[in-house]
């Protein structure tokens, strides 16, 4: 409930702001914005290398010091790199780099180091227990992030204020974050020390199979915005991109909330009893319920209250919503169990799992399909995913010896 108070502040701002900046932007710079912000957020994965899961199971403060050092220097090479890629790209008028703003380009580097760092802090806070400091730097992260788009949006700066606003929040929320939770200080050089080669291989499996599978995930979640942009256009993207932004407020609100608190709770109960049947059952029904309302909501209602909340140009946003919306109900719930799968050692069954969704929306979105064929094809193979998903999960909160999932050998378990 703490966890999730601070959501509720840290997601009713951009869901009450979201009116506002849809009519003072159009689709396009909607669109061109959140391809942007998809691959920081992609990249901010890559950075992290995953081993800030790490910290959940590791609690020693010096341990959790050389964390922070890795991910440091990841993050910056990465965003060095991007940033160099992107500029040579642009001169070169090499695709995408060049369809992109010189802003932009140096924007990405940027965002992806102040999204990697916050990332690991609000592990480090999740580790030892700080979900009211977390919440109160998340909200400030996203107070300030909305107060500046929306007033550069006024100075009339178009499509870049989504981004420099951005930027702005998630400078802010790192200040605050390290402010309130005094995470221990990265040590970082030109190369990787020998402690931090040795943190590397000890939490190895975290790169080797959470990295590609987290990589996959973020990539399927945002391959949909790229290939829309692609074969549609920006407006095209800037409509779906809105329905995205709708769709994932009860997860991030509730599910990720319920998240931080069901991976330490799990932790826990696999070192007491060797497993978390009853945690499993109890969180899937709470999910279940809580999913039902919003849900039936968009189904019923969607279009019009897009083009009454947003404007009449934004109505075509809801028409997808109301085709996503039992896609929303299946993430909803599956989300906050796929932390079992690093819990119980099993993240190469993930990593097969993210490759058959990454397959899947490749697929669909690669068709030459109309734009409303592709989300219901889209919802039915999502849903299929997360049923199987959810099945996988379950195996993994049996504990040491669940039972096999079906058809799948044991070289891949």
């Amino acid at each position: 409930m703490t966890v999730m108070a601070g959501a509720t502040g840290a997601q009713i701002l951009p869901l009450l702001a979201a009116p506002l900046i849809t009519r003072l932007c159009a689709p396009a710079d909607m669109g061109a914005f959140s391809v942007w912000l998809g691959a920081v957020m992609v990249a901010s994965t890559a950075a992290t290398l995953r081993v800030d899961a790490a910290m959940i199971l590791d609690h020693e403060r010096e341990q959790q010091r050389l964390c922070f050092g890795v991910i440091a220097y990841a993050a910056t090479v990465l965003a060095l790199a991007l940033v160099l890629l992107g500029l040579v790209g642009h001169v070169l008028g090499l695709a995408p780099a060049a369809g992109l703003s010189w802003f932009a380009l140096l924007g990405i580097g940027a965002g992806t180091w102040l999204s990697a760092t916050m990332q690991t802090t609000l592990a480090y806070a999740a580790s030892h227990r700080l979900f009211d400091r977390a919440a109160t730097a998340k909200m400030v992260q996203t107070a300030v992030i909305v107060l500046s788009q929306v007033a550069l949006l006024y100075a009339g700066l178009n499509g870049s204020a989504l981004m420099a606003g951005q930027l702005i929040g998630l400078g802010a929320g790192l200040w605050a974050a390290r402010r309130l939770l005094a995470p221990p200080s990265a040590r970082i050089g030109l190369k990787l020390d020998r402690q931090q080669r040795a943190y590397l291989v000890k939490h190895q499996a975290f790169w080797r199979f959470s990295l590609p599978s987290s990589l996959l995930n973020n990539v399927a979640g945002q391959m949909p915005l790229f290939l829309i942009g692609l074969h549609h256009g920006a407006w095209a993207a800037g409509l779906y991109a809105l329905t995205v932004r709708v769709l994932s407020a009860p997860v991030s609100l509730v599910a990720a909330s319920i998240l931080e608190v069901f991976k330490r709770q799990a932790v826990h109960e696999f070192e007491a009893a060797g497993h978390c049947r009853e945690l499993y059952r109890v969180t899937f029904k709470t999910l279940l319920v809580l999913a039902l309302g919003p849900s039936l909501t968009l189904l019923l209602f969607a279009p019009g209250l897009f083009g009454w909340v947003f404007g009449p140009a934004w109505r075509p946003a809801g028409e997808l919503a109301r085709l996503l919306a039992p896609l929303c109900f299946f993430n909803f719930i599956a989300g906050p169990f796929g932390y079992l799968f690093s819990i119980a050692g099993r993240q190469k069954l993930e990593l097969f799992w993210q490759v058959a969704q990454f397959l899947m929306t490749v697929a669909v979105f690669s068709s030459p399909l109309a734009l409303r064929d592709s989300m219901i094809a889209y919802a039915i193979g999502g849903c299929s995913l997360c049923i199987v998903h959810l099945y996988l999960s379950y195996q993994c909160a049996q504990g040491s010896r669940p039972r096999r999932p079906c058809g799948i050998p044991d070289h891949l378990l």
